[in-house]
């Protein structure tokens, strides 16, 4: 496949570990990052997570969101400062070009000089409520499907902002990242709908999830 242009960076961002609420920390309040930045297989260099048993990692080095939807935040929430710029749902790429319908595991995208591979979409947690002051963000996300997605890194090198998101290889455009969110929201069990997705390069977590509900387990 030719390379093809698919969308942009609108922001790189990046962020330290900070108390959030009373009882926790996190590194989700994300800070945009000015020129180019170097980017290896643990993601943006100078980024941090609190937990690493649930964020981080190869499969979740990079998170994804996508700009327009804050918009559509800014017409469901109360008045929130949070969305007057990139970086308040905890993510390291603000996309300009692109939503959950329109991209698919195992997509690979050139962006700067680093190769990436889609990995998985999100599953929001507790943390956006807090950084949100809205008991139920987490579930609203995954509700909306408007969850970002996750890539892991295959070639490091570096990016910024105003980068074009190149197209390099989508091996599988049967399922989009909404398409696996909304079974995962609906907790499908249909065999018919859910055997396909287990051929589809997926996490281990998400391997279980999907095999564990095709049992019958929820």
């Amino acid at each position: 496949m030719t390379e093809k242009p698919i969308g942009r960076i609108r922001a790189v961002l990046a962020g330290g570990i900070r108390r959030l609420g009373r009882n926790t920390t996190s590194a989700i309040a994300k800070q945009e990052l000015p020129g180019r930045r170097q980017v290896g297989q643990s993601g943006i260099a100078g980024d941090c997570q609190a937990d690493r048993r649930v964020h981080g990692g190869v499969d979740k080095a990079v998170h994804c969101y996508p700009f327009v939807h804050y918009a559509t935040w800014r017409a469901e929430l109360p008045p929130n400062p949070l969305l007057d710029r990139p970086g308040a749902f905890g993510e390291n790429l603000s996309i300009d070009g692109l939503t959950e319908h329109e991209v698919f595991p195992g997509d690979r995208w050139r962006i700067g000089s680093v190769l990436f591979e889609l990995s998985q979409g999100r599953r929001p947690c507790h943390k956006l409520n807090l950084r949100f002051g809205v008991a139920d963000m987490a579930v609203r996300l995954q509700a909306t499907l408007r969850t970002g997605w996750y890539l892991r890194v295959i070639d490091s090198g570096e990016l910024q902002a105003g980068d074009a998101i190149l197209l390099v290889a989508r091996p599988h455009p049967s399922h989009s990242v909404a398409d696996l969110i909304g079974l995962i929201r609906d907790q499908v069990t249909e065999p018919a709908q859910l055997e396909p997705v287990l051929r589809l390069p997926l996490p281990a977590s998400w391997r279980a999830l999907f095999e564990r509900r095709l049992r019958g387990g929820g």
